[in-house]
């Protein structure tokens, strides 16, 4: 998999992927992630890559030129299977579509800053729109970031258990279980006593009842 992120501010996402499972995974050749600085695509002396917006208003807008410039040599390269644009008004990120995303190929993330892109970018590059919350971050970046983290996670071999992967809250639209670990007995705080049993069934249905009641307690709109 091959992962080009277009920002403005590449220095802001270089350690998300120089540490641990992401890491990793770009040691072991799972996935080739790209920073692409947008100011090399800008046309005008100061590298600039946002203007006024037209009408009025507060706030920049990132120009179309610079974006344009920069999808269309990428796309001169190799065929892209999504171009996502990271916005507060896109598509809200959930596991589905994590799990699919990280069975493509090609992917283009392009961090939104500012109070957005002209609309002419959504328009005629972009294929997806993705938000990773209710709320306005200062820039795309950490949304992209997010999301490579959540594609990343599920290539297999990217995690040395990949059952653990498959496990995850939001696999199977219900919340993990609660997770226990040595000692059994801490002060009088002990381990659910069906854990310790070695009894594989049992301990499986206690789990997928556990998911159920923190679903139903923190998350019933996943069990509609």
């Amino acid at each position: 998999m091959r992962i080009d992120i277009i920002t403005v501010l590449p220095e802001l996402l270089r350690s998300p992927f120089d540490h641990s499972i992401l890491k990793r995974a770009i040691d072991k050749g799972l996935v080739e992630v790209n920073l692409i600085n947008l100011r090399d695509y800008s046309t005008h002396k100061q590298k600039s890559v946002d203007d006024y917006a037209f009408g009025g208003g507060a706030g920049m807008v990132m120009s179309i030129e610079p974006i344009a410039n920069c999808i269309n040599a990428l796309k001169a390269e190799r065929m892209y299977d999504e171009v996502i644009y990271t916005s507060p008004d896109g598509e809200l990120l959930n596991q589905k579509m994590s799990n699919h995303m990280s069975t493509l190929k090609n992917i283009i993330i392009l961090c939104g800053h500012y109070k957005g892109v002209d609309q002419r970018v959504r328009d005629h590059f972009i294929t997806k729109e993705i938000s990773i919350g209710d709320y306005v971050l200062s820039g795309g970046e950490l949304a992209a970031a997010v999301i490579s983290d959540s594609i990343i996670r599920l290539i297999p071999g990217a995690i040395s258990d990949e059952t653990s992967a498959l496990t995850d809250s939001f696999q199977d639209n219900l919340l993990a279980p609660p997770v226990y670990t040595r000692p059994a007995d801490y002060n009088g705080i002990k381990v659910p006593e069906v854990l310790l049993s070695g009894h594989a069934a049992n301990i499986e249905n206690w789990r997928h009842e556990e998911s159920l009641k923190r679903t139903k307690e923190r998350r019933p709109d996943l069990l509609k």
